[in-house]
């Protein structure tokens, strides 16, 4: 598509929140301006005012069609990544505990060989739609955490290996282990945290209302502050008032004066509590520095899921009245075509698309397209992901939708995705490679 490596993108269409280094109004209520990028080599060279560039150089006319920057995302399970058919039966029942009864019967299949073929999978589904960057959650008990950290490490390497004399640099991958907070009172919970350490990975598990939860905490948080790990946390996936498990976190940065960044991830009995208890868990949020991720398409999934009877809430967490507390929020795929949740396609439009329409987050859009690019970027520490400027990477991704309704009304299934300054194949992998006969 891009036989120079000297070329412009004219007529582009790009959010105002997500662009770097640059002095652009919108042009439209939605919060777009419209800009000419000047590509050379793997970077963004120039950004001028569409109409105002020079003609010297090939153009690509992009018809005030949305630009993006390539997608980051957060908060996944790769591990338990498209075990559907073989964990769920057909009279499944679609609960949170039958999800994990079933992910605790899977585990018997994940070898080495397991892990790579769905991982990989992942991987090439993630890229092929425009992600440049994932954090995922690695079941992490006993034996388990070296099976599948060497996988990742090995997924790691190869996804950033030079080729050809350059870095591909396809996916930046991030690695959390999961595991119940009581795990960090064990021996085997110590031993745990040095080998994050030294897998440069991150801290992290489920934290559930229990009576030992301030000392799990307090033990999670003195593991990583002696390792200097940042920390990752599961909290209060349910519909109960009193789990109170995320102003428990915040309440313990506060105590150690933690500094390395703090995730939370689902935060969804946030939105049946009372509105003292809302208020208070949002000022010791702020204060404390956490980030929040919802994940709207699995929690829209699980929660409040009974038989026979339609569910009464959409299990998604406050991100408005967290967003206006100027408490970082993003969005995220979690799991995928597995017990926690039957579907998704590792595609980050898809859940900014589910997001929008579950949480209301149009009328206006405000920034929140920032939710699955600079906002997770941020919280992942990779400043140059998710943001299009002067001397950023030329990662993007090329839209026909002009506006935010006709972005979100189709699939965009022909989205052009450009890295390194070139459009990539954008095939999605055949679904027999996760076949076993065919490794």
């Amino acid at each position: 598509m891009f036989p120079s490596d000297r070329y412009w993108l004219k007529n582009a269409r790009i959010p105002v929140c997500l662009i770097e280094n640059g002095n652009f109004s919108p042009q439209t209520r939605e919060g777009l301006c419209e800009v000419d990028l000047e590509i050379v080599g793997d970077k963004i060279a120039q950004l001028l005012p569409a109409g105002t560039s020079s003609n010297e150089l090939p153009q690509h006319d992009l018809k005030k069609g949305i630009v993006l920057p390539c997608f980051a995302d957060i908060h996944t399970h790769l591990d338990k990544a498209h075990i559907w058919e073989r964990a769920a039966p057909p009279d499944y029942p679609g609960t949170f505990e039958s999800a994990i009864a079933a992910c605790q019967e899977d585990v018997r299949h994940w070898d080495a060989e397991d892990l790579y073929r769905r991982m990989e999978f992942a991987l090439k589904c993630s890229y092929a739609h425009g992600t440049k960057a994932i954090r995922t959650h690695l079941d992490s008990f006993g034996a388990q955490a070296d099976i599948s950290w060497e996988v990742w490490k090995t997924l790691q390497r190869e996804w950033r290996a030079p080729q050809s004399g350059s870095l591909r640099d396809r996916i930046t991958l991030q690695a959390v282990v999961l595991v119940s907070l009581d795990y960090f009172l064990t021996k085997d919970g110590v031993k745990l945290a040095d080998k994050v350490a030294e897998w440069g990975g991150v801290l992290g598990g489920v934290a559930y209302l229990n009576p030992e939860l301030d000392r799990q905490l307090e033990s999670t948080f003195i593991l990583a502050r002696e390792r200097n790990l940042s920390l990752d946390f599961h909290v209060d996936e349910n519909a109960n008032p009193n789990s109170i498990c995320l102003k428990k976190v915040a309440e313990t940065a506060l105590k150690f004066e933690f500094k390395a960044p703090i995730l939370c991830g689902h935060c969804c009995s946030l939105a049946v509590q009372p509105p003292d208890l809302v208020r208070e868990t949002l000022n010791l949020v702020k204060q404390a520095n956490i980030g929040i991720v919802s994940l709207p398409m699995c929690n829209l999934y699980l929660q409040d899921r009974q038989s026979e009877r339609t569910p009464h809430w959409r299990g998604v967490t406050l991100v408005h009245e967290l967003k206006n507390h100027q408490i970082p929020v993003s969005f995220a795929s979690d799991n995928c075509r597995d017990p926690f949740f039957g579907f998704g396609d590792h595609d980050i439009l898809e859940v900014f698309q589910q997001s929008v329409r579950i949480a209301h987050l149009d009328t206006p859009y405000r920034d929140w397209i920032a939710s699955v690019t600079r906002t997770p970027a941020d919280l992942m520490g990779l400043g140059e992901v998710g943001r299009i400027g002067v001397g950023f990477p030329a990662d993007l991704i090329l839209f026909k939708a002009r506006t935010f309704s006709e972005l979100l009304a189709r699939s965009q299934r022909d989205r052009v995705v450009i890295r390194n300054g070139q459009a990539i194949d954008t095939t999605l992998p055949d679904y027999a490679e996760l076949d076993e006969s065919d490794c």
